[in-house]
C-alpha cells in the first residue's frame, strides 16, 4: 500500500504523534509556513533553485562508497556508505537549510534563529544566512558550547550571533527551549530554522523532505552500485533528521530502517538519550512524541557523548515508525561509540562525527543478520573534525 507510512494527516499528526503544542501566538506562523510550503513544494522554479544549490553549493550527490575494509573486518554483508561527511560545512544539516533558507526569503522574513547541539546545524543555518545576506542568532547549549568549541568558532566566523543557554541542562533541549521564546517574542520578522524533525508541524515533515534527497539519490546509486536496492540502511538518531532523510524514499519499500540511538552510560541506568528504548509518550517543545520522562512526566536529563544526540524526545515520525514496526530502533553506549569511532577511522581512513559514529557501533550484531551477498548502507551524516577535541579530552590527551 503506498503511502501508508509517509505523510501526516491534515493536524499534522503521523499516526498519534506530531501536532502542533504551542502558544497561540506561533499558530499563525506555522499557519502561515505551513501555507507557504504547499504553496511552493511541487512548484518547478523553486525546486530547480534548490537542486542548483544542492549541486553547486553543497557538492550533492553525495556519493556512495563501498567500505572494503569494513566489509572485510565483518565478514559479512558487503558495507556501503552514504558520505554526507563530505557536503560543504560537513553533514547532512545543509540540506534542509538550503531550502528553509529559501522559504524565509520568500515569507519576508530578515532575522533567521535556530537551536544547535552538536554545532553542525549552526554552522548549516549561519552558513545559508551569510549568503542571503540575514541577521542570523543561534542558540546553544553552554555545556555544548564549551565541547563543540570549534564550531562555535566558526558559527561566528560566519557573522552569526551565539547565545549560550545555561538553564536546564544546558544542553539541546534547554537551546531549543531558548530559541522557542525568541521566536514568540519577535514572530513578525523572525524565521526559526529548525534542525531536526522535531517541533509542531510543518516542521517535521518540512526538514523531512528537505533531507530526503540523501534516500532519493542512494535509490539510482545503489541500483547502478549492485544492482538492486539495499537489504538494510543504518543511521544515528537523536531528533532524527539524518535518518529520516535516507529512510523516508524507502518507506514502502521492501528494506529494512535501523535507526542508532545514544545509550549513553547504559539504558538501564537512566542516563542516556534513547527515548524510543526506554521512553513513553508525552508532549514536548510542540509536539507528541517519546520522550525521556518521570512517573510524573518531567522531563528527565540526558546523557550521551555526542552532543548532537543528548536530546530527550524524537521526531513523531520515529515514534510512528518505531509503534508500526516499519522501522526498529537500538542504543549502543558511549563505550561502544568510542569503539567504532577509532575503528572507522584506522579502517577506512574517515573520522565520523561522535553521533555518526552510532550508527557503526552495533554493526557485530547486524552483520551477523546479513550474508555476503546483500548489501547495507550507514548513512555518515557527519565528519569527525568537531568532536576531536572532545575525543582527546576523553582519552587523556593534551592537545596544547
Amino acid at each position: 500500500m503506498k503511502n501508508k507510512y509517509s505523510e501526516p494527516n491534515s493536524e499534522g499528526f503521523f499516526g498519534s504523534y506530531g501536532g502542533k503544542f504551542v502558544p497561540e501566538t506561533l499558530m499563525e506562523a506555522l499557519d502561515e509556513l505551513e501555507k507557504c510550503y504547499e504553496d511552493i513544494k511541487s512548484d518547478s522554479e523553486f525546486q530547480k533553485k534548490i537542486d542548483r544549490d544542492l549541486a553547486d553549493f553543497v557538492g550533492r550527490p553525495s556519493p556512495l562508497y563501498f567500505a572494503e575494509r569494513l566489509t572485510e573486518h565483518f565478514k559479512g554483508p558487503n558495507i556501503w556508505l552514504k558520505r554526507e561527511d563530505l557536503n560543504h560545512t560537513g553533514a547532512h544539516k545543509i540540506n534542509n537549510t538550503i531550502g528553509q533558507i529559501l522559504l524565509a526569503k520568500m515569507m519576508g522574513k530578515t532575522r533567521i534563529i535556530a537551536e544547535t547541539g552538536a554545532g553542525q546545524h549552526g554552522v548549516a543555518t549561519a552558513t545559508v544566512a551569510a549568503r542571503l545576506g540575514l541577521e542570523c542568532h543561534i542558540y546553544m547549549g553552554a555545556e555544548d558550547v564549551q565541547r563543540q568549541s570549534l564550531n562555535v568558532y566558526r558559527i561566528k566566523l560566519l557573522g552569526a550571533h551565539v547565545h549560550p543557554v545555561e538553564s536546564g541542562t544546558a544542553t539541546l533541549k534547554d537551546a531549543l527551549n531558548e530559541a522557542i521564546r525568541d521566536w514568540v517574542t519577535n514572530v513578525d520578522n523572525t524565521y526559526y530554522i529548525i534542525g531536526s524533525v522535531t517541533g509542531p508541524h510543518p516542521y517535521p515533515m518540512i526538514v523531512r523532505d528537505f533531507n530526503a534527497i540523501v534516500g532519493r539519490e542512494l535509490i539510482h546509486q545503489s541500483q547502478a552500485s549492485f544492482q538492486s536496492l539495499p537489504d538494510a540502511i543504518i543511521a544515528c538518531v537523536g531528533g532524527g533528521s539524518n535518518a529520516i532523510g535516507i529512510f523516508h524514499p524507502f518507506i514502502d519499500e521492501d528494506v529494512r530502517l535501523i535507526g542508532v540511538e545514544a545509550a549513553g552510560q547504559g539504558i538501564d541506568t537512566g542516563k542516556h538519550a534513547a527515548p524510543l528504548n526506554d521512553g513513553e509518550p508525552g508532549i514536548l517543545h510542540g509536539a507528541k512524541s517519546y520522550l525521556m520522562q518521570d512517573s510524573d512526566g518531567q522531563i528527565m536529563a540526558t546523557s550521551s557523548i555526542s552532543a548532537g544526540l543528548d536530546y530527550p524526545g524524537v521526531g513523531p515520525e520515529h515514534s510512528f515508525l518505531k509503534d508500526s514496526g516499519r522501522a526498529e530502533y537500538i542504543a549502543v553506549d558511549d563505550e561502544s561509540v568510542m569503539k567504532a569511532f577509532h575503528q572507522l577511522s584506522e579502517l577506512e581512513g574517515i573520522i565520523p562525527a561522535l553521533e555518526t559514529a552510532h550508527a557503526f557501533a552495533p554493526l557485530d550484531l547486524i552483520c551477523s543478520e546479513f550474508n555476503e551477498d546483500q548489501n547495507i548502507v550507514i548513512n555518515v551524516s557527519g565528519r569527525g573534525d568537531k568532536d576531536i577535541a572532545s575525543v582527546a579530552k576523553l582519552e587523556g590527551i593534551d592537545l596544547e
